[in-house]
């Protein structure tokens, strides 16, 4: 049976909701627009990571085809914007599938090589593939109306959607890691072959799971299509896989709101340092060390450990 929900995770969860309720009114809603897809993106590669011990290289690929599915759903067929996150969503879980039967079987590093591999086919089709429009992407996607009745050209309206979205996908992985299943998931990563002599078949758990993380990986991605009106080759490029996992590892690896965390501080710099053009990636990678010396368990992680409760 899954523990009872500790209560200081419920005060946490009501802290950072009533932070993204206020802060538009405070912060350039767009910015925390980005950080919200990206905290989502960085939460559902932690689902993988954190709780299954499944380095995946290749996570940047559902990201960007689900925003290309999005964006051409949206701009060519004229879907409105919930039927074109669905189909992003769809398309993100359909990859993960066909990619997770491939590469689930492999351990450790063959693992994180073969999503690596399998991503760059990907990164590949994109750029080769007609509707994507190769370099240029999808430019101008249309926003809409929400079910018919939410206008997303509205810039509080559409920052409250994402939020509605990020919520939703946040809640999905805190039960899906309190439940029977992340009990099981636990048990595969700290011991597989004792998880596979009590009669777990540990191959299709760790499907599952790593479908789900796809899916809602590709729900980030669908949002930030929306949000920027754009799908391009960034989202589907290996770099991104590695700041998703830089992201996490920064808040902390399996805990529940460090990879939030961890999105929040590397957007952040993305922002704010912008004007040091390609030395950005070098302050990063300083501030990674730097945190990885100094916090190992991330900035979460070591919150957690002070006050000695789970986060």
């Amino acid at each position: 049976m899954p523990r009872v929900r500790p209560r200081h995770q419920a005060v946490a969860f009501a802290l950072m909701v009533l932070f993204f309720v206020v802060a538009p009114f405070v912060v350039y809603p767009v910015f925390l627009m980005k950080a919200l897809c990206f905290g989502l993106f960085a939460c559902a590669f932690n689902l993988l990571l954190g709780y299954v011990g499944l380095l995946s290289f290749g996570h940047a690929a559902y990201l960007g085809l689900a925003g290309y599915a999005t964006a051409h759903a949206a701009k060519v067929w004229g879907w409105p914007p919930e039927a074109a996150i669905a189909a992003g969503v769809v398309v993100a879980a359909v990859l993960g599938l066909l990619i997770g039967v491939i590469a689930i079987r492999r351990q450790g590093i063959y693992f994180a090589m073969t999503t690596l591999a399998l991503a760059q086919m990907i990164f590949f089709f994109c750029v080769q593939a007609p509707f994507t429009h190769g370099e240029d992407g999808i430019q101008g996607v249309p926003r809409g109306r929400l079910f018919g009745l939410l206008d997303l050209n509205q810039t509080f309206t559409l920052y409250f959607v994402v939020l509605a979205v990020f919520l939703l996908g946040f809640l999905v992985i805190y039960r899906a890691i309190h439940s029977p299943f992340g009990q099981v998931l636990k048990a595969i990563r700290e011991n597989e072959p004792r998880a596979l002599s009590l009669g777990y078949k540990a191959d299709h758990y760790k499907l599952i799971a790593f479908v789900l993380s796809t899916a809602l990986v590709g729900l980030a991605g669908s949002t930030k299509a929306l949000v920027f009106q754009l799908a391009s080759l960034t989202d589907v490029h290996w770099t991104m896989s590695g700041e998703v996992v830089l992201m996490t590892l920064l808040g902390g690896l399996g805990t529940v709101f460090g990879p939030v965390v961890g999105a929040f501080i590397v957007i952040a710099l993305e922002n704010y340092l912008a004007q040091l053009g390609a030395w950005v990636t070098v302050v990063q990678g300083a501030i990674f060390v730097v945190c990885v010396l100094t916090f190992r368990r991330g900035v979460v992680g070591e919150l957690a450990r002070l006050i000695r409760r789970p986060l």
